[in-house]
């Protein structure tokens, strides 16, 4: 089975910096999920909330800065305690300052049509020049979303982002093309993903920090968990 680091390593570092993400590695995870979001001047930056208030000394919504001043905030507030500070980073100083990262689910966060269109564009463009089509996949609720990236690139791998019953997850990935589907940990009943599995679907679940969980999801043929806690996940599934 498996792991990758929730938004980078959530329970160790602040979320969504590159001090997470370095902290996933010394781990010895190489895969992580990250959320995106749209900068006022079409960057995709790496954050989870459409507000500024929650993860950093900033205020607004991302959308209204550019990624140049959002890399200027510090992005520490409300996670563990870390000595330096951390601006929010672009979606390409991520994939820049991690060459030895395996793989990423990149979690494109709802949108409204207009929007989806730039995040569809973005992934096109990123995708085709940094030919990441090996190292990432673009997962999302947003099934219109997924849907728009699928109708420019067919070639992007998809996953679709699931935390309940209906409409069927499984159903619903394949209708949109997808490889993967992600599930709240508590959708990852047997029946599931053997269902999943059959239609030839990676299952993938979040967010797992419990030990016990973890090996009951393994036990059942979970393929990947996401977990806040890699260094204790790395621990107890590998040691």
């Amino acid at each position: 089975m498996l792991i990758y680091g929730h938004r980078g390593a959530r329970g160790e570092a602040p979320e969504n910096t590159l001090a997470g993400f370095g902290r996933a590695l010394q781990a010895g995870v190489d895969r992580v999920e990250l959320d995106l979001h749209l900068a006022k001047d079409g960057v995709l930056v790496v954050i989870h909330d459409e507000t500024l208030e929650r993860t950093t000394n900033g205020r607004g919504k991302v959308a209204r800065h550019e990624s140049r001043a959002l890399a200027a905030l510090d992005a520490r507030r409300g996670g563990p305690g870390w000595p330096q500070p951390q601006g929010v980073p672009t979606l390409e100083d991520v994939l820049d300052a991690f060459p030895a990262m395996r793989h990423y689910q990149l979690e494109c966060k709802p949108a409204g049509t207009a929007e989806r269109r730039k995040v569809a564009a973005c992934m096109a463009e990123l995708f085709a020049r940094r030919s990441l089509h090996e190292r990432a996949t673009v997962t999302s609720f947003d099934a219109l979303l997924l849907a728009e990236v699928a109708r420019i690139a067919r070639d992007i791998p998809l996953g679709f982002i699931a935390d309940r019953v209906r409409p069927d997850p499984v159903k619903t990935a394949l209708e949109l093309g997808a490889w993967m589907v992600a599930l709240d940990a508590r959708l990852c009943t047997v029946k599931r993903i053997d269902a999943a599995h059959a239609a030839g679907l990676h299952v993938s679940a979040w967010t797992v920090n419990k030990v016990e969980t973890a090996v009951t999801l393994r036990d059942r043929g979970l393929d990947s968990l996401i977990t806040d806690l890699p260094t204790t996940m790395v621990a107890a599934l590998r040691g």
